[in-house]
C-alpha cells in the first residue's frame, strides 16, 4: 500500500497514512480518462443551436407564379431551401450532447486520475480543513504553506464544508468540492495540486475500493 505524508493546513507534517492500493495504486488507463473528460464536457454543452426549416420561416404561403406556361421551373413557395431567404435543410436543432459511461468505467477513471496525481506528487493529504468564518485569506494562507499560491488547486473535503467552499470560490483557479457528491475526473486532472482531507480519503476508499 502506498504511504503518504499527512500535513496540517499550515504545511507542517503531522504523520503518515496508508492508502488503499485498489484506489490509489491502479494502472492509469488514459483511454478511460479521456472518455470520462469528454463525457463530462459533453454534458455541459448547451446544445441550443437552432435553424429554421422551410415550415418555420415566415411567409412563402403564396405560390410565386403559376405552374405552367411561364417557362420557369415549378415553384410552390419562396421559402424553399434552394431560394435565398428560404429555410435550412438538415440544420442544427436544440438537443442534448450528453452520454453515459458504464459505472465500472467511471470508477476506473476516477481511480486512474487519483493514482496519476499521487504518482506525480500532486496529491496532498491534510488532517482536516475547516475555518471559523468564510475568508479568502484562510485559503490563501493554506496554499502558501504548500508553495501552491500561484497554482490551480482543488480542495476535497469529506462532506460539504460551507466556509471552505466560500473561502475558495473567489480565488481564480481554486475550487473546493465534497468527496461525497462532487468528485469528478475533470477537476482532478485540471488542477495542478489536489488537497484531500483524511475524511475525504476514507469516503473515497469506501466507495471505490
Amino acid at each position: 500500500m502506498p504511504k503518504v505524508a499527512v500535513y496540517d493546513i499550515t504545511g507542517a507534517k503531522t504523520g503518515e497514512l496508508e492508502l488503499n492500493d485498489s484506489v490509489f495504486g491502479v494502472e492509469v488507463n488514459e483511454a478511460v480518462l479521456h472518455q470520462a473528460v469528454v463525457m463530462q464536457l459533453a454534458s455541459q454543452r448547451l446544445g441550443t443551436a437552432s435553424t429554421k426549416t422551410r415550415g418555420l420561416v415566415r411567409g412563402g404561403g403564396r405560390k410565386p407564379w403559376k405552374q405552367k406556361g411561364t417557362g420557369r421551373a415549378r415553384a410552390g413557395s419562396t421559402r424553399s431551401p434552394i431560394w435565398v431567404g428560404g429555410g435550412t435543410t438538415f440544420g442544427p436543432q436544440p438537443r442534448s450532447y450528453a452520454f453515459r459511461m458504464p459505472r465500472k468505467q467511471r470508477r476506473l477513471a476516477i481511480k486512474s486520475a487519483l493514482t496519476a496525481k499521487l504518482q506525480d506528487g500532486e496529491l496532498v493529504v491534510v488532517d482536516s480543513i475547516a475555518f471559523e468564518a468564510p475568508k479568502t485569506k484562510n485559503v490563501v494562507n493554506m496554499l502558501s504553506g504548500f508553495d501552491a499560491a500561484n497554482k490551480k488547486s482543488l480542495i476535497i473535503t469529506g462532506e460539504v464544508v460551507e466556509n471552505v467552499e466560500k473561502s475558495a470560490r473567489n480565488i481564480p483557479g481554486v475550487k473546493a468540492i465534497p468527496a461525497s457528491s462532487s468528485l469528478n475526473v475533470y477537476d482532478l486532472l485540471y488542477h495542478d495540486k489536489v488537497f484531500v482531507t483524511k475524511e475525504a480519503i476514507t469516503r473515497i476508499e469506501e466507495v471505490l475500493a
